[in-house]
């Protein structure tokens, strides 16, 4: 495994990503707005706008990083990008831990902007340290992201990656709790959360926030989900041969 292909590949998405002003705003300026939207939404009730902004912070990043992941991935399968790119001496892992890296960074910082808007001038208040804040954030982005490069090989058009998002990550969102508590759901949700992501981005943003609790077992649960989708992109990569 070589760092310097790994770096070769980040560099080379980063580079997309800052030409690419759309996406940036996507990344950045989006989850803020919403935050803003939510906080003048509940401005009445400020209990309900800590409960939900703060969860928001987890899911954020998963929900970018998997759209801005499935597009520009099949863009690559379809131009012809990929193929070109496997002919090179790169192996699968360094492929996909250069995009590991790349939107690790994009996540960060994503992370890092979206945590101060809301602690700093919306207010939300956290129990925890938004250190450990950013760390479940950009864990949350990378999940996203190999969610979005799994899905992506299933998809012929731009389009039909976009249409991944509500019948991968919608329903996620139902049963993660953050809507209603996973404990009054009937049993037969219950134990489907049990094994969806989402849930366990959800639980430790929630930890983070109120400050109550270990985050451990949550974080072991996404690092296994993201290492078991990680491989199941990178079997989705096909090295052409002649």
């Amino acid at each position: 495994m070589s760092i310097k292909r790994i770096w070769a590949t980040a560099h080379r998405i980063l580079s997309q990503l800052r030409h690419d002003p759309r996406t940036i705003a996507l990344m950045v300026l989006a989850p803020c707005l919403l935050m803003t939207i939510l906080k003048y939404v509940y401005q009445d009730q400020p209990r309900v706008f800590q409960q939900v902004a703060g969860s928001l912070l987890g899911i954020f990043p998963m929900l970018v990083m998997f759209l801005i992941t499935s597009v520009a991935t099949l863009r690559e399968r379809t131009s012809g990008t990929l193929e070109r790119l496997l002919i090179l001496p790169i192996s699968r892992l360094e492929f996909i831990l250069g995009y590991a890296t790349a939107f690790g960074i994009a996540a960060l910082i994503q992370a890092v902007v979206v945590s101060t808007v809301a602690i700093g001038p919306l207010g939300l208040r956290i129990a925890g340290s938004q250190a450990m804040l950013i760390v479940v954030a950009i864990l949350d982005a990378l999940l996203g992201m190999a969610i979005g490069l799994f899905v992506s090989s299933f998809a012929k058009t731009e389009f039909q990656a976009v249409q991944f998002l509500p019948a991968v990550l919608f329903p996620q969102l139902l049963l993660s709790g953050l809507l209603a508590p996973r404990d009054s759901m009937p049993i037969f949700f219950q134990w489907i959360s049990d094994i969806l992501p989402l849930t366990y981005a959800v639980d430790a943003t929630r930890i983070v926030i109120s400050g109550t609790g270990s985050i451990g077992r949550d974080l072991l649960y996404i690092a296994l989900f993201l290492i078991a989708l990680l491989t199941a992109g990178s079997l989705t990569l096909k090295r052409k041969t002649k």
